[in-house]
Formats: structure tokens, sequence, C-alpha cells
């Protein structure tokens, strides 16, 4: 269906529209606050070794899998004795709780107690995003004493506490966003009818949305990030694409009747609010192609809200246009009149009487801020995401700090004989001669293999598990039927490049072993998410770059606007990045000093890169209009840029008010999407479309419009 005919019976049946939209907005809307219950963990999961390595070490080895870490703290003035007591009697707490797996204390294995410090492990049958309640539980079952404290933390732990922390962040950057963008909105169209309509697109776009999630999370892995990006996304596009719409209506409104007004709207902003819709698609589209959860749940959410926020933008508000056209009216001049001697038009003239000057002077400030880009350290989350006092993150910093090494990266071998139930006598040859490569390994600190254990031969080892009451006491902790562990422990902590590097080795040469070998461990971990992550990497940009070039092509038949888009959309990107370098990596404005999330930047890239061509694609249509009336395209870029430059800094405004709000939240990832997203948007509505982009234009001419006459 063409927007000429949406126009026309938004027109004749403005009503049935409404009543449409309001049943969606009931049905939907009824579903919303349930999408918390289906939101799983974050998502940054690989389907590799790892995993399996996780199971086995669960079910064979009594290594629990992701369990609660309960770590314990007395004072100076108690003694051993007495804190050994206190910690049998807090183990007795939980003997029966619900989903209670296996426990593992420090009073019974060596290495968990350490001076005035100790920790103990719970494993539990529910999954890490359905612990809440059992974490409530442990909490009320602890019991207080003066002199020892007790902190939990572990995935499961730190899962629950950015859950929460997420939802706070969402409840506020609403509170904050809404009622700003509103504000915004009113002092840009100087009406309240005007203001409002926007506003009331977002918040149902975002809202049905949600509902929308929340039945898919009943049969589909959903990220928790999901919660902060719909909102976020959601608002600021459902604003920005109305805004584009009513202020179009406004200044048509002002030259003929409604219908013609409608109509002319919608073929102008209408078809620019399609193509920007498309290139936004385009680019979540390719974050599609990284196979983790967390990327392929976002980006689903986030295009699903794209898809109800263009449908709205298309129906419901130009319903709302008809059915309120006299209040809009009655409100204000068109948001584009403009006079010579506004800024809007000042600005521009300016610009294009020295277009080579202002051109460097606005390259040299996307060079500063690209500056800070080579100590861009990116990092898979964990508690150090969350604030300083938070109970889970000062626990997991205890645990580290005393019981394990930061310098130091733990990795499970699991060594694989090929009978079905025992180890043969010559897989137990391969697996001593596999610890013995491991050994000689100048990566490897120690390692702990039955082998270094009981300081036997393969031969006396092989006889000894032929015995099954010796075999229970000596080899069980090692050998499960035909498996064997192996921990091995590296220089280097378990994000550091060295660690990674040596389990990409090793899993190479795992082909090469006499014995089947799976890797496992935290670096494993870190290794297979960054893999995956940066392997797919280049297919996603080579993706949204050519998708988006094709779109821009369509809409302006022309070879280097589309190339130029796609130059200015890397270079404010580009400089985002580096400001949220400097903000975070450095530790600047007040910031955490710490690394970038690693999602971050392919959510930014994915998001922004679509969202800036809603400024670019809004501009250059303008100018595109005005160059096929006049042919003068000195006359089109200032016309076209001075008619626009207050709608794309209003609009631009709108979305820094609605994403700035989550920089103050507690988790590090949401703060770092949340101001990233913003610089970005602040630096393309800016240095880039009000000087770079006119300061090209005029510079190339009517080079601007040139493509191949067989695809004119």
């Amino acid at each position: 269906m063409g927007l000429r005919k949406l126009a026309v019976l938004s027109f004749r049946y403005p009503k049935a529209i409404l009543v449409f939209w309001t049943m969606f907005l009931v049905l939907f809307g009824f579903y919303a606050p349930k999408l918390t219950t289906v939101l799983q963990d974050h998502g940054l999961l690989a389907d590799g070794s790892y995993v399996k390595v996780q199971q086995i070490l669960a079910e064979d080895f009594h290594v629990p899998k992701d369990p609660v870490i309960l770590v314990f703290e007395k004072k100076q003035s108690v003694s051993q004795e007495q804190f050994q007591q206190y910690i049998a009697s807090s183990m007795l707490q939980f003997k029966d709780m619900n989903g209670l797996l296996e426990v593992v204390s420090p009073l019974e294995r060596a290495g968990m107690l350490e001076g005035d410090f100790a920790y103990a492990l719970l494993s539990f049958r529910q999954h890490s995003y359905e612990m809440k309640p059992v974490l409530d539980e442990m909490h009320r079952r602890l019991s207080h004493h003066p002199a020892i404290s007790v902190r939990m933390t572990g995935k499961s732990v730190v899962q629950a506490d950015v859950n929460e922390a997420s939802f706070k962040d969402l409840t506020q950057a609403e509170r904050i966003g809404i009622p700003a963008a509103f504000l915004i909105l009113w002092i840009a169209f100087g009406g309240v009818v005007s203001a409002l309509l926007p506003i009331v697109i977002g918040v149902i776009g975002v809202t049905g949305t949600m509902g929308m999630m929340y039945l898919l999370g009943t049969r589909m892995e959903l990220s928790n990030f999901v919660l902060n990006v719909i909102p976020m996304v959601g608002l600021a596009l459902s604003i920005d694409y109305a805004l584009m719409l009513v202020s179009r209506f406004r200044e048509e409104l002002e030259c003929g009747p409604v219908e013609q007004a409608l109509m002319t709207t919608m073929q102008t902003a209408g078809r620019s609010v399609m193509y920007s819709a498309a290139a936004v698609w385009l680019g979540l589209l390719g974050v599609l192609l990284i196979p983790l959860p967390m990327f392929s749940s976002v980006a689903m959410g986030a295009m699903l809200v794209l898809a109800v926020s263009v449908c709205l933008t298309l129906t419901l508000l130009p319903a709302l246009l008809v059915v309120l056209r006299r209040a809009i009216h009655a409100e204000s001049k068109p948001l584009s009149a403009f006079r010579t001697s506004t800024l809007w038009y000042v600005w521009p003239g300016y610009v294009l009487k020295r277009p080579i000057r202002m051109g460097l002077l606005a390259l040299l400030l996307l060079l500063c801020c690209l500056l800070p880009l080579n100590k861009l350290e990116v990092a898979i989350p964990d508690a150090s995401s969350l604030p300083q006092g938070k109970e889970s993150r000062m626990a997991a910093e205890a645990y580290q700090a005393h019981f394990e090494s930061p310098s130091e990266a733990r990795i499970f071998i699991v060594a694989q004989g090929k009978g079905a139930h025992t180890l043969s006598k010559n897989d137990w040859l391969e697996a001593h001669t596999l610890t013995e490569q491991l050994k000689r390994d100048p990566g490897v600190l120690r390692i702990d293999s039955i082998f270094d254990r009981l300081h036997m031969s393969p031969e006396q080892l092989y006889l000894l598990a032929q015995q099954p009451r010796l075999k229970e006491r000596y080899i069980q902790p090692f050998v499960h039927e035909n498996r064997m562990l192996i921990q091995v422990t590296l220089e280097g902590g378990a994000a550091s490049k060295p660690a990674m590097d040596w389990v990409r080795r090793w899993e190479r040469e795992a082909a090469h072993q006499g014995i089947p070998i799976l890797l496992g461990g935290e670096a494993k971990y870190q290794q297979e998410v960054f893999d995956v992550i940066f392997d797919n990497l280049h297919r996603v940009i080579l993706f949204i770059v050519v998708s988006n070039f094709i779109v821009l092509y369509l809409a302006f038949r022309s070879v280097l606007i589309p190339l130029k888009t796609i130059a200015m959309n890397f270079l404010s990107i580009g400089a985002a990045f580096g400001l949220l370098v400097w903000i975070f990596r450095e530790g600047h404005l007040g910031m955490e000093q710490g690394s970038i999330a690693i999602m971050i930047p392919v959510f930014i890239f994915g998001l922004v890169f679509g969202i800036s061509m809603d400024y670019g694609v809004f501009l250059v249509s303008r100018i595109f209009e005005r160059y096929q009336r006049t042919k003068d395209n000195h006359n089109a870029v200032l016309i076209g840029v001075a008619s626009t430059s207050r709608i794309i800094t209003s609009a631009a405004a709108i979305m820094v008010a609605v994403t700035v709000p989550f920089a103050f939240g507690e988790v590090a990832g949401v703060r770092q999407l949340g101001i990233g997203i913003a610089s970005a948007i602040l630096i393309d509505a800016t240095v880039i479309r009000l000087i770079l982009v006119p300061s090209l234009m005029k510079w190339l001419g009517d080079w601007n419009w040139w493509a191949p006459k067989r695809f004119k």
C-alpha cells in the first residue's frame, strides 16, 4: 500500500484507525509489565566446548556449575574455632533448600579457608535467571553475627543484581526522559497538542512492543539487556519520526486544505521516514549475524519496536493529525517557516560561503574526538559493572583478592578415553604424555592431575583403577568412567590475550593429541565469546554498509550521496567511541575507570548507523526536493539545511533527552550505551549535519547528484 493511499485512509477513516490502535494498546499493554518475568541472563554464551566442560564438571567431578559463592570474613577478635563454628552452622541453614544440589564447605576442602576469609560453594538446580527467590531465601536464613560478615556473589547473584539495577535504571530514565522530550517538543512546536502527539506515539510503540516481546520470551531466550534497549530505541525513534511528520504537516497546513496537507506530508516526510526506518532496520539486521543470544534477542526487540513505531507513525499519527487539525493549526506557525534573518538561515549561509575552511574545522573537531580510540579495550561484563557498594561486587572482589590471583587463569581439560566406560591402558599412557606436554609449555605455571597428586606411573595407576575400593579413594577425584580431569594454571588473567591465545592454540592441537580433549574454564569462556563477536564483525559492518548504500541510492539516485552519508556516519560513530573511551576508560566526568563492555560498540554501531541515517535522509530529502525544482545546488543546500536544521536539532535533543538518563544508571553497560548513543547523535546533528555535510555538498556541486545514466 502506497503512502498516498495511507493518507487517504487516515483522512477518511480516522476513527477506525484509532479504535484499532486502542485495541492493540489494551491487548499488548496488558502483557508489557510481565516482560521482566521471561528475561534470562545476559546471553553472552557461545555454543562451544566451555558449555560441554561445565556440564561434565558438574555431573562427573562435583565441580558446581555457576555456583553461589558465600564469602565469609571475620574480625581479628574472632578466633579460628569460632569462625569455623559459624561457617558450619551457616551451612546447616541451607541444607533443606529447594533445588540445592551440592554444598562445598571450606571445612571439608583444602584451600577455601585462609586467615580471616573463607568461601563456600552452593550449586542449585535452578537456572541463573530463576535464582532471585532462592537468593532472597538464602539472605533470610543467614544468621547475623556482629564480628563475622557473609556476602554472596557468583554469576547468578551478579545477574540478579544486574536485573534489579536495570529495572531501576529503566524507571529512572523514563521518569526523566519522557518529560524532557515533551518539554523540548513544546518549545519546538509552541503548543501542547503538537508536542503530545510524538510522546503518545512513542509510549504506545514501546508499551505494545514490550507486550509482544513478553509473548516471544515464553518461546525463546531473551537477554535481560532487552529491557533497556527497547525503551531507549523505541522512544527515541518513535518521537523522532512523529516529530518529522507533525512538523511537515504544520507547514503544509498553512498552504492548503487538510487532505492535501496530509497527502504532501506522507509523500515527503513519510517517504523520509520509510527510507530512514529501512536503514535502521538493516543496521539491526546486521547485528543478527553475530550468533549469540544477547545480540539476536536485542536486535529482534529493536527491530520489532522499529516496525511498530513506523506503523504508528504512518497510520495512527495521520489519523490523529486529521482529528486534531484545528487545535494543531491554531497553536503556532510551522516549524520550518523561517526568515532570512533567523539563525537557521544565517548559519548555513555562513558555512556555504567558506566551505573548505568550515569543513576542515569540522574534521579537526572530529579528529580530537577520535584520538582516544587507540586506548579502546573491551571486556565481558562481570561484577565490576555494578556500583562499588553492591554486595555481590564487594564479595567478588574479596574472593578474587584472597583466593584467586588476577594474574593467573585456571583451565579445565577433560581427556576422554576411547573406551565406553573405562580408561584403557593406552588411554592412561596418552593422558600421561599429554600432562608432560603441558608441563613443557612455557605459558603453564602448574598442573594439577592424578599423576602429580599420586606420583605414580600410568601403568601403576591403570592397575590401581582396577581395584574398586582403591579407585573410589584415590582415582575418582580425577577420573570418572572414561574421562580424566586435568587442571592447568596459566600465566595471565582469564581475560588476558596470552591466556586466550593459549586456549586457541591448544584447541587447534587437540586434533593431534593421542587422546581427545575438551577445554573449559573462564579463559575458554572469554575466548569463545571474543571469537564469535570479532570473527563475525566484518560481516556485520559489510552488510550494514552495502545495504544502506543500496537504500540511499534508491532514495536519491546518486552515487556520491550514499558514499558521503556512510562516511559521515563512520566519523560520528568513531568520534562517539573516542568520547566513550575518554569518559570510561580514562575515568573522566566522574565515571569509574574501566573497560568498555564488549557488546556496547556493536550495539552503538548497529543502532546509531541507522539512526544517523534518520537525520541524513531527512536533510538530503529536503535538499533533493529543492534541487529537483531549481537545479541550483547552492540554493538547494541553503534552503534544505535552513528548513531542516531546527527540526534535526530538536530531534537530536529529544534523542539525547531519552538516552542520557541511562548514563546515570547503576549498570556500567547501560551507562556506556546511553552515553555512546547520545554522543554519536549529538555529534551527528551538530558537527556533521550543520557543518561538514553542507560544506561537502557545496564543494561537490552538481556532482552530488551524479549517477550512471543507465541507473538513473
